[in-house]
């Protein structure tokens, strides 16, 4: 009876302790997007001059432990990882053009995070893609270039986290700077972020039935294909 009681104590205040963890990591995220973040852009200068913040931010996620079975949390939790380390990676290098000025930046350059040590890609194709299926992931991890969706001001949170998706989704689909369309001609222009991931775009019908899910104005249902090219240019402020 002692051992069961001592048993069901200790899970329980492992449980308070992983709340307290995640709730200080999205809060201190959170602080961090809405003081350097502005419409969309990072303030990669700012940043750079102080970095410590950031840099015991993404420490602390090293003694937190989540779990796909949570998926809120977990999916909250290696978004948010995966922005930060992003701007991370681009302030070790700062000031630079692009992203891809940076040798390795998506697959190489390994980052201590979340108790493992990994690259981008390997936060967004195993840990997320690989793990869940839903194409709006795209619309929320952001890879320092303008081409992207935009990066908010505000972390992913566990209970608002299906509506930021959401949120996210829809903005980037109903902006005429990601989806280029001539009604008159029936041709639509998308993002070639749509041509690199297909697959997760064309699971339930083709592009253009998964963009008019989320579009207030809808495109035709033969309208022409074609893709623009990715804008790898700093999403930096101005």
């Amino acid at each position: 009876m002692n051992y069961k009681i001592i048993t069901l104590i200790v899970l329980f205040m492992s449980t308070i302790g992983f709340a307290q963890n995640t709730d200080a990591f999205f809060k201190s995220s959170d602080a961090f997007f809405k003081a350097h973040v502005t419409n969309g852009r990072v303030n990669y200068k700012a940043i750079k001059k102080n970095p410590a913040e950031l840099e015991k931010i993404l420490a602390s996620t090293n003694s937190i432990t989540v779990d796909k079975s949570d998926a809120n949390t977990y999916q909250a939790f290696w978004i948010n990882i995966y922005n930060l380390s992003v701007i991370k990676g681009i302030i070790k290098k700062y000031p630079v053009k692009s992203p891809l000025d940076i040798k390795g930046f998506f697959d190489k350059t390994k980052h201590s995070v979340g108790g493992k040590k990994i690259t981008l890609n390997d936060i967004e194709h195993k840990l997320l893609r690989g793990q869940f299926n839903d194409a709006r992931f795209h619309f929320v991890l952001v890879c320092a270039g303008l081409g992207c969706p935009p990066i908010i001001s505000e972390a992913y949170l566990p209970n608002t986290l299906d509506n930021q998706l959401d949120r996210q989704t829809r903005i980037a689909l109903n902006s005429d700077s990601f989806i280029k369309v001539n009604a008159r001609k029936k041709r639509v222009q998308l993002s070639e972020i749509m041509k690199w991931y297909k697959e997760d775009f064309t699971q339930n019908g083709n592009e253009i039935d998964f963009i008019n899910k989320y579009r207030e104005e809808k495109i035709a249902e033969k309208s022409k294909i074609s893709y623009y090219p990715y804008n790898w240019k700093l999403n930096q402020t101005k």
